[in-house]
């Protein structure tokens, strides 16, 4: 439905965490999970490959990259037979953390499965670090009790905030995702991944604190 390159010239605004290489892993990890999980493989990709498409518009925009991206994926895919257009649109539409809006299709959890991997294990952490020196956030901060308990909504505010850290997000979203996956193939992957993180996370609070 889409190819590489032309998916590609739709990244050149994106940040580090969220450009072409986060898309390219995305897409690799979609298209392992569909494989496994019996999805269509053509709306797969192409979510994949657009599902970030409107990161770089939301800042000038009231709408989510979620929504974004589907109106980008539409133009983009205009022409082609409408129920696959609107079936990558709607992958695209339903793959956000905070969002009250969940994947109803098989095609839309194997997207957000895949993009919620990415956001942990070896790759999660380098970009958690990523996004904080880009907002020249710290490294490593005490977070206080009850911060992890609130909702998404609530959390979203403080991405921005001086005070948050790669910390708040662990502990906000990242260390809930392996919870969250939403097809077998993708509980996997996720529980190597989340226990790869959670020992990051542990020995970098037992540095800091000088106790190894």
């Amino acid at each position: 439905m889409i190819t590489i390159e032309q998916a590609r010239a739709l990244y050149q605004d994106n940040d580090t965490a969220h450009g072409f290489d986060h898309v390219m892993r995305v897409w690799r990890l979609a298209r392992r999970i569909g494989a496994i999980e019996g999805a269509d493989l053509d709306i797969v990709s192409a979510a994949a490959l657009l599902h970030d498409a409107g990161r770089a518009e939301q800042d000038q925009t009231s709408l989510c990259h979620a929504l974004l991206g589907a109106q980008i994926a539409r133009k983009v895919l205009n022409g082609q037979p409408w129920q696959r257009v609107e079936a990558v649109a709607q992958a695209i539409e339903q793959h956000r953390f905070r969002s009250s809006n969940p994947p109803t299709s098989l095609e839309a959890r194997v997207l957000y499965d895949a993009d919620k991997l990415d956001a942990i294990g070896a790759s999660g952490v380098a970009r958690a670090f990523a996004l904080a020196g880009a907002r020249r956030q710290r490294l490593w901060a005490r977070v206080n009790p009850g911060y992890a308990e609130r909702s998404p909504e609530e959390g979203h505010a403080d991405l921005e905030a001086d005070g948050h850290t790669p910390v708040h997000e662990y502990l906000f979203k990242l260390v809930k995702l392996q919870d969250r996956m939403l097809t077998d193939t993708g509980k996997l992957v996720a529980k190597e991944r989340h226990e790869f993180m959670a020992q990051f996370f542990a020995r970098l609070e037992q540095e800091v604190e000088g106790t190894i």
